[in-house]
């Protein structure tokens, strides 16, 4: 396995546990054997778990960002926008599995690490920017389109959405429920942004879940 395989697994197979797991119980050792490295090797591409935990900020972020490129493209309309939005989430952050609802990989191990790594406040802050540029050019969309039936700034419902959402999914992770959620979400959503009622059918007959 050349170099950049090796650290590419090493940084899928982190995000993975982390992800499924939390950050203080997935230890060097475990990384290594799921991923069937050496730990020397481990340490050839990285000085710490912190340290591979900074560096999967960025891969995890290419790896949703081409998702996100290809649903919000000009070729959707604003309404499959939104609709393929929706169902991104379901598919990479809730899942099917009531008892192991992943949420999101980086936020939730951020939270689990604190405050006590610069490094980490500041990839949260930019991961949490991104989202939000993604969520705002969404509903700019919305907007153009007079699919939208108020006048809350763009980048305030960017935010609101992009609170909500994490929260809904945490709350979803915390009561294992993910029926409530299949409801809950769109319909959370459409409130925060506007999305004018007679669109609502629309969308949630998009919405692959």
């Amino acid at each position: 396995m050349s170099p950049v395989d090796t650290r590419t697994l090493l940084l899928d197979t982190a995000l993975e546990l982390i992800w499924r797991s939390n950050y203080d119980s997935v230890g060097v050792n475990e990384i290594c054997k799921q991923a069937g490295v050496t730990k020397g090797s481990f340490y050839h591409h990285f000085e710490s778990k912190l340290e591979l935990f900074f560096e999967a900020s960025n891969h995890y972020w290419e790896k949703i960002r081409k998702d996100l490129d290809s649903l919000l493209s000009p070729i959707n309309p604003p309404l499959e926008q939104l609709a393929k939005w929706i169902t991104f989430i379901f598919i990479n952050k809730v899942g099917k599995d009531e008892e192991n609802i992943p949420g999101c990989a980086f936020f939730s191990a951020c939270m689990q690490i604190g405050a006590g790594d610069p490094r980490i406040v500041s990839s949260l802050q930019t991961m949490l920017e991104r989202g939000a540029a993604y969520n705002r050019a969404l509903i700019q969309n919305l907007h153009t389109g007079d699919y939208l039936d108020d006048e809350v700034s763009c980048e305030q419902k960017a935010r609101l959405m992009q609170q909500f959402v994490h929260g809904a999914i945490t709350y979803a992770r915390a009561s294992k429920n993910i029926s409530h959620l299949k409801s809950d979400l769109p319909t959370g959503i459409f409130r925060i942004i506007g999305l004018k009622k007679e669109y609502w059918e629309t969308v949630e007959l998009q919405i692959l879940i």
